[in-house]
């Protein structure tokens, strides 16, 4: 990797003596683009890696989304104090080979100077490596397993642990049936998060003092869960929790409740999608889910950010797409301040990326989610959660996350 690095830096060298011979520019770091005048400008480029195909694009559809409305927004303020930001979209599918050739694309091919992504945690235990080789800074829009930020140097996230927003689901099931006594977990095997995660709504569990009846695992890809649901309906579980995907667990959730289930569901951070209720539908009703994000969070940037999502979607926009949307934003406004001390498109790559590592997690940043911040490790560092349950139309066609109060 060292090697390849210095062979790349070598070549950009070349390139930028070719440039200015030709009366061109020298910069590195962005991307150069010929206006209608004929005259040339540059846009600087942020990386975009999510899962766009595969039983992940669920997820990924809603982080492209905000991704691009984040692009429109800031660059229609400015962009980089003048010098628009242009993100460069790689599909990383939904495997961990997927997210890695989509980084090493984007940090090869496209020279993008920082990554927002990949979709998944399983995805980022493979990927980040990558660009932390690379020195290449990454911001997981969606990334909640242990360990994430602890990657390298280079790896934050604006996603909150699952350690610290899981617990709030259970806890708002509770306050909804105090009677709860028996609980069943189910959990995709396959996945890093849903592991990650399943772990602390067992413990959660268990510091409830509730009885943990059974733990029942799947894969992403299964869509039949008949042995799985009929063996722990039999044990009369009060809740049922669910770490899993929204294809996956919206498959669950509909076949629990073709089995008689009637009592509550806690669906984890991979449910937290709307694209889950046309998986679900009727039976997605009621479902209990922990959010970092709340379109009803009163502050000028949100409701910007709210009102550009629902004139295009005609729907409230989720977590994901909002914490995409902050990652992106993260990134402008550090490449903003980073500008004011030493102007951006006269950087050499290599030390344009490494300050702007540097600057992300030196900032504080008014975002959808909230006010956040970085710990010097890269976690997020965010005030504000919520707890949202689906509530479905009497012929199940249509849905909204409600927050609950």
């Amino acid at each position: 990797m060292k090697n390849s690095i210095t062979c790349t830096t070598a070549l950009l060298s070349t390139c930028v003596l070719l440039l200015t011979a030709c009366g061109g520019g020298t910069n590195t770091g962005a991307s150069s683009t010929t206006n209608t005048s004929g005259t040339t400008s540059t846009a600087i480029p942020i990386g975009i890696a999510v899962a766009q195909t595969s039983n992940v694009a669920l997820l990924g559809q809603e982080e492209v989304a905000g991704a691009k409305i984040a692009e429109k927004y800031f660059n229609d303020k400015g962009g980089i104090n003048g010098t628009p930001v242009k993100l460069v979209f790689q599909d990383t599918g939904g495997d961990e080979a997927g997210a890695i050739n989509a980084f090493q694309t984007l940090i090869n091919k496209d020279k993008v100077v920082g990554i927002v992504g990949p979709t998944l945690s399983q995805q980022a235990f493979s990927a980040d490596p990558v660009a932390e080789r690379a020195k290449v800074p990454v911001i997981g829009p969606s990334n909640t397993a242990k360990g994430i930020p602890e990657i390298g140097d280079y790896v934050a996230r604006v996603s909150a642990p699952v350690s610290i927003v899981a617990p709030n689901s259970v806890k708002a099931a509770l306050k909804q049936n105090p009677n709860i006594k028996k609980v069943a977990v189910f959990y995709a095997q396959n996945d890093a998060f849903s592991k990650s995660e399943t772990e602390i709504f067992q413990k959660t569990v268990k510091d409830q003092n509730l009885e943990l009846v059974t733990v029942q695992k799947f894969q992403t890809s299964d869509t039949d869960f008949q042995s799985q649901a009929t063996n722990a309906l039999n044990l009369k579980p009060d809740l049922v929790i669910i770490s899993g995907l929204a294809a996956d667990g919206g498959n669950l959730i509909r076949q629990l409740r073709e089995l008689g289930y009637k009592g509550l569901i806690v669906g984890g951070n991979g449910l937290n999608t709307s694209n889950v209720l046309t998986v679900c539908k009727a039976s997605c009703d009621g479902v209990l889910i922990a959010q970092a994000y709340s379109p009803e969070y009163l502050s000028e940037i949100n409701t910007a950010f709210r009102k550009a999502y629902t004139n295009q979607y005609k729907k409230e926009p989720p977590q994901f797409t909002a914490q995409t949307f902050a990652a992106v934003q993260v990134y402008v406004e550090a490449l903003q301040a980073l500008d004011k001390k030493s102007k951006v498109n006269k950087l050499q790559l290599p030390q344009l990326r490494t300050q702007l590592n540097t600057q992300v997690l030196a900032g504080k940043y008014n975002t959808p989610l909230g006010e956040i911040a970085f710990t010097p490790v890269g976690e997020v560092v965010q005030k504000d959660f919520y707890v949202a349950q689906i509530k479905m139309d009497k012929d199940g066609s249509k849905g909204k996350f409600a927050f609950l109060k």
